[in-house]
């Protein structure tokens, strides 16, 4: 006769399996949701589909992208960037459209010599046109650990987000004549390629290919958006297990106003809008309205 211990641990050891299922699932999986686009073998899906590295040496970089297209949304990406000297070098997450006028929202992270900080490249273009670039330095070492970079995408603004910490925030001013990406559903995409001439000290600093291969993990993409349905103009259902829809009207409060002006005033190294000698007859409109 089976006893009801039996039973207990029978119960307990589903419910165990059936809950590492759902935690496998919420994480998401590279292998249903991503595709590789180049570099060949240096593109890797380790863990069951939970890590993706991307290398990059002196023959190629590598990169993917999402296999949904999305009209809207928040997008998630955990990253451990490149330790020790990855001067040259350029990782990214970023949105974008294709063809003539396309639209694009951008994390890059550019590469440093040893001892010196990272710096993020952030840009928005719309209908092609971009030189919105805003840079920062980070304020931790991105390399020993991983850190969630977020872009949040709706008709009323575009924010970056580090750490769930804003650090940039662009307004919808189509009403002052400031074009906005609405209109073309974007894929997610991610990269490792070498830019020395420009990434590193203004292309200064080159890369050191002894110390290739360089190698950048992503974890944990998490794409909470509408999903663009193929063949229509259309957006299909939410495409998140969370589904928290917190992102179609989102904003900054009180506390995220004073974050944003925390990283602004300490750890901000560029801003277009404040670019005279690049802008001699007037700073671009959107930069008169810039607020958060």
């Amino acid at each position: 006769m089976i006893s009801l211990a039996f039973f207990k641990a029978s119960f307990l050891l589903q419910f165990t399996i059936i809950a590492s299922f759902l935690l496998a699932a919420y994480a998401g999986n590279f292998y249903q949701d991503v595709a590789h686009t180049f570099g060949d073998q240096r593109f890797k899906i380790l863990e069951g589909g939970q890590l993706l590295t991307l290398s990059l040496d002196k023959t190629s970089g590598s990169g993917f992208q999402s296999k949904n297209e999305y009209l809207f949304g928040r997008f998630d990406m955990q990253l451990k960037l490149i330790p020790g000297n990855s001067a040259g070098t350029v990782a990214t997450f970023y949105l974008s459209s294709q063809g003539q006028g396309h639209d694009e929202i951008d994390f890059e992270f550019l590469g440093n010599s040893s001892g010196q900080p990272y710096t993020v490249h952030t840009n928005v273009y719309a209908q092609g046109k971009g030189g919105r670039e805003q840079r920062f330095r980070l304020w931790f070492d991105p390399t020993t650990s991983f850190h969630t970079y977020s872009i949040v995408w709706n008709p009323q603004r575009i924010i970056f987000l580090v750490d769930n910490i804003p650090i940039r925030v662009f307004n919808n001013q189509e009403s002052n004549g400031v074009p906005y990406p609405k209109n073309q559903a974007m894929r997610v995409y991610c990269s490792l390629w070498n830019a020395d001439d420009w990434a590193t000290q203004g292309g200064l600093v080159k890369t050191d290919w002894t110390l290739a291969p360089f190698t950048v993990s992503y974890r944990n993409f998490n794409a909470n958006g509408c999903v663009k349905v193929p063949g229509s103009s259309a957006c299909g259902s939410t495409n998140s297990l969370n589904n928290d829809q917190a992102w179609q009207s989102q904003g900054l409060d009180a506390k995220g106003r004073n974050r944003i002006r925390w990283v602004q005033q300490k750890f901000m190294i560029y801003n277009y809008c404040s670019d005279a000698t690049r802008f001699p007859q007037g700073f671009p409109t959107e930069c008169r309205g810039s607020g958060f």
